[in-house]
């Protein structure tokens, strides 16, 4: 819940200089002027209501995380992430419940001319093709759906005891599906009852035949174009693909085959698939067998595993991106390392399920915080934004100029660093602040307090406005910075 501003002596606002008020874990409140830059968090990570210029972000964790932009006139909101979302901007307005359900609502350019689709899938579809107009599904009693799901056209009566649809000039009738169907089209005529016979084809163009279905299927396809390829196979003794371009054969699936695939002039032999395999080309090489070691290399990737699923090493390597990652066990330990070489920037991102996360992005800026319970598996930003802070009792966060900030039991314990300015606290007990020629020293929130200002040091006794004054010698610390941290923030 840590975040920096520029600091004064004093805990209360003043002009142009940044204001902390903290009563922990009530209330964490942080104001920087200079920036634009405010933060409310109340109950720890629990409520947030944050502004940085045009953008407001306010949670009620992890109910609510809404982000409110009022340049782009836009807003986006996650409800218990990842199980609902919305978005509005000025053309569209969205809201989803996992996939299954969604509103969309389009506002065009013609005035006063609005258009929706909405979806709770598969119960209820309801939109506007702009080729064939309004459609509406309640499945499964009845439905017509147009340019959805692969298909120009879908209509059903109580699924599954009919439905049609349309792709491309060729209609399936489906009768107990999957059961029956017919197949009909310019040249095109087919029928099936499955899993016994089934048969279809469009002349000059593919022929389709099944007997026992998977047992025996019999496929020739693209015969209107220069890569006829015919299929067979007879399972799981036999199976066969020959084409122009490709010729491949497997023998006792999944014991012994081979591919020859001559445009991309590859190779490929595997036994007891897909345990051990091998291919050699131009494009991709792999050298398989498990559960022992595994390579595969392409023309910009390589990918290794050593004691399958125990160790994995992946690398992108291009004139413009590199990439590699380190994992143990899939998700137990991983580390990413990225570069981009024309303008060097560099990213890391290691993690240790479930104990800690570190990020190192392309500012140089470095983070690490524990525990981390889900971030290491679903490494997505509405976890860190909605959950991640509900359990993260440390963060750390520093740069290569030495500016840091910190923060435990979402700061109970916080310190802040900037150059030769400084301040922490642990409540209620003690609290520090310099900056400039000033300090601030603070017991029990005041109970006893010394400040430093301009030579002149002051002691106050008993949260009284007043106390002793006397002179002091030296300097408190350097001349001040301007926003002494904005630029090593952690937030709730």
């Amino acid at each position: 819940m840590l975040l920096a501003v520029p600091l004064r002596a004093s805990g209360n606002g003043d002009g142009g200089q940044g204001t902390i008020f903290t009563l922990w874990p009530l209330v964490d409140y942080r104001k920087s002027p200079n920036t634009g830059f405010s933060n409310l968090s109340i109950l720890g990570p629990l409520v947030k209501i944050q502004h940085q210029g045009d953008e407001t972000t306010i949670a009620v964790r992890p109910f609510v995380y809404r982000i409110v932009d009022e340049g782009e006139r836009s807003a986006s909101t996650s409800y218990l992430y990842p199980i609902a979302s919305s978005r509005e901007t000025p053309e569209v307005s969205t809201f989803q419940v996992t996939p299954l359900f969604h509103v969309n609502t389009f506002r065009k350019d013609e005035p006063d001319k609005v258009e929706s689709d909405s979806m709770l899938f598969p119960f209820f579809i309801r939109g506007t093709s702009d080729t064939y107009g309004p459609y509406t599904s309640i499945f499964p009693f009845y439905g017509t759906l147009y340019e959805r799901f692969s298909r120009d056209e879908i209509h059903y009566t109580l699924f599954p005891l009919y439905s049609r649809t349309v792709k491309k000039g060729t209609t399936t009738r489906n009768y107990l599906y999957p059961f029956f169907s017919t197949t009909t089209g310019e040249r095109e005529t087919g029928f099936q009852f499955w899993p016994l016979y089934g048969r279809s084809a469009k002349e000059g163009s593919y022929e389709r035949r099944f007997v026992l279905w998977p047992f025996y299927l019999h496929e020739l396809k693209g015969l209107d174009t220069d890569n006829p390829t015919e299929r067979l196979t007879v399972f799981p003794f036999y199976a066969a693909t020959e084409s122009p371009r490709v010729s491949s054969r497997t023998y006792l699936w999944p014991f012994m085959g081979w591919t020859s695939d001559r445009e991309a002039k590859q190779e490929e032999r595997y036994y007891l698939w897909p345990l051990i395999m091998t291919a050699t080309g131009e494009k991709r090489e792999i050298k398989r067998y498990l559960p022992f070691y595994a390579e595969e290399r392409g023309k910009e990737t390589l990918k290794r595993w050593y004691l399958w699923p125990l160790y994995r090493h992946d690398e992108i390597t291009s004139d413009t991106y590199c990439r590699e990652r380190d994992r143990v066990f899939f998700f137990l330990y991983s580390d990413i390392r990225e570069r981009w070489p024309i303008d060097g920037a560099e990213r890391r991102r290691t993690s240790l399920w479930p104990l800690f996360v570190f990020n190192s992005d392309a500012r140089g800026v470095k983070q690490i915080s524990f525990p981390a319970p889900v971030e290491p598996v679903f490494p997505q930003e509405g976890i860190e934004q909605s959950w991640a802070p509900l359990w993260r009792i440390y963060i750390q966060r520093w740069n290569e100029s030495g500016d840091s900030t910190v923060s435990f039991l979402w700061n109970l314990y916080w310190h802040e660093r900037r150059g030769d300015d400084l301040a922490y606290e642990l409540y209620p007990l003690v609290s520090y602040r310099s900056e400039g020629k000033q300090a601030d020293v603070s017991v029990l929130k005041g109970l006893i307090r010394l400040l430093k200002k301009e030579g002149v040091n002051t002691l106050n006794f008993l949260w009284l406005p007043f106390g002793v004054s006397w002179e002091g010698t030296g300097e408190v610390a350097a001349e001040q910075e301007s926003d002494m941290v904005s630029r090593a923030r952690f937030e709730p």
